[in-house]
């Protein structure tokens, strides 16, 4: 195995991989020009920094390579950038609270049905 686990030239192989399973590759890109439309309610700025957003929780290195260039394209600053990003990691650690509820409550029950 390679010493890089990731290399910006496998998204050269995307349409490889589409073509590998079209039905699934091409249902996967329809929603993708979908959500990216640049016609939405939501401005193409806003949804490229939404992507970032998500891009930042799921941590797909193609991802943000292509939103932040996107973002740029349609006049993000560098400003917005950084709140979006702040944003994603409140958002993160969120979810880890609201997981961190349910594990106290299972914690809570595992204990009581241990005590018999």
């Amino acid at each position: 195995m390679s010493d890089e686990y990731q290399r910006p030239s496998d998204i050269g192989l995307f349409k490889e991989l589409i073509g590998l399973a079209p039905k699934e590759g091409n249902a996967f890109m329809s929603l993708k020009h979908n959500c990216e439309r640049p016609d939405g309610v939501i401005p193409p700025k806003y949804r490229e920094l939404i992507s970032i957003a998500v891009t930042m929780t799921t941590q797909c290195a193609y991802c943000i390579d292509l939103h932040i260039k996107n973002a740029v394209e349609h006049g993000a600053t560098r400003e917005e950038l950084a709140e979006t990003i702040f944003i994603a990691a409140a958002l993160r650690a969120g979810g880890a609270v609201g997981h961190g509820l349910f594990a106290l409550r299972l914690f809570d029950e595992a204990a009581a049905a241990q005590k018999g």
